[in-house]
């Protein structure tokens, strides 16, 4: 009974350092002038408001990605907003960018003058899900519906 006792305890004691240190390790705020100049290192992801000022890079963003150019190395979700925006991996929310560029699966909608995917005088795509329009539309693989001239 004793060591079933002290079992339990050790557990609730491990879950809890393990939970605590996870919650601790997640970053809220990023502030970049230019990587590696920022806050937060480039190999961590954010939860909540990145603003870079010249160029930041982190892995995963879920919140609100703003600044001069915004460097996401796997994905992100919610709203990417910037002169250009580089997402290596999937992307789900709203991209408005000068020059959005998605590398994976696009979820949302995505503006500006030159997109990975979505809407725009030039939209280039590999796979997407939703509606693409444009004077041009290079897409792979689309589920939705696309108009275009080319």
């Amino acid at each position: 009974m004793v060591n079933r006792k002290i079992t339990i305890l050790l557990v609730v004691v491990m879950s809890s350092f393990i939970i605590g240190k996870a919650a601790f390790a997640e970053k809220h705020f990023q502030l970049a002038i230019f990587t590696p100049i920022q806050l937060v290192p480039e190999s961590q992801a954010i939860t909540g408001l990145r603003l870079n000022f010249i160029y930041g890079e982190n892995t995963y963003l879920t919140g609100v990605d703003l600044g001069m150019i915004n460097h996401l190395t796997k994905s992100g979700i919610g709203l990417q907003t910037g002169f250009v925006g580089i997402v290596e991996s999937d992307f789900s929310g709203m991209q408005n960018n000068f020059v959005s560029i998605t590398k994976g699966e696009f979820n949302g909608i995505q503006s500006g003058a030159f997109n990975g995917i979505q809407s725009g005088a030039f939209n280039k795509i590999k796979h997407g899900y939703g509606f693409q329009y444009g004077i041009i539309n290079v897409v792979e693989n689309l589920s939705g519906l696309q108009i275009g001239i080319v």
